[in-house]
């Protein structure tokens, strides 16, 4: 699975052409047999990691990869009450910067979802950060009985 990962990572980088390295960003756009009925945001990690954290992961959704960034593919609101490393980058509507990422993880299931906490405390664990979930000094969005 990883093997077949780092094929396509690295045929999709070579067919770049420079137009495309240097565009505004794009929307990453799921396969049409997934339903995504909870909206999709996309959580970027530098793609030093992205082998590490595909393989210690329960369940990988959707991931997308350029040569920079792989991009998990997270329910909308993800990004409420976590606090994401600086290391990450977040993409509310799946609305991605730079390149043009490609789809290099399909799951089986119906939904293209990662678990977004599983996500968010591997991700802390391999950038060295303490997870913190929700910033400083805000109050946080469910209240307490």
């Amino acid at each position: 699975m990883l093997r077949n990962a780092l094929a396509r990572l690295r045929s999709a980088y070579r067919g770049r052409t420079a137009e495309q390295a240097g565009s505004g960003g794009v929307r990453l756009v799921l396969p049409p047999s997934m339903s995504a009925t909870l909206g999709c945001d996309a959580v970027g990690v530098p793609a030093r990691h992205g082998f590490r954290l595909m393989s210690h992961l329960p369940r990988t959704g959707c991931v997308f990869a350029d040569a920079d960034r792989w991009w998990w593919i997270v329910p909308a609101g993800s990004d409420l009450d976590l606090d994401w490393p600086e290391q990450v980058t977040y993409a509310h509507d799946a609305a991605v910067p730079g390149g043009r990422p490609r789809l290099i993880h399909s799951p089986d299931a119906l939904t293209p979802y990662t678990p977004p906490i599983p996500l968010f405390l591997m991700v802390c664990q391999v950038t060295g950060v303490t997870p913190s979930w929700d910033a400083p000094g805000t109050r946080s969005v469910v209240s307490a009985p």
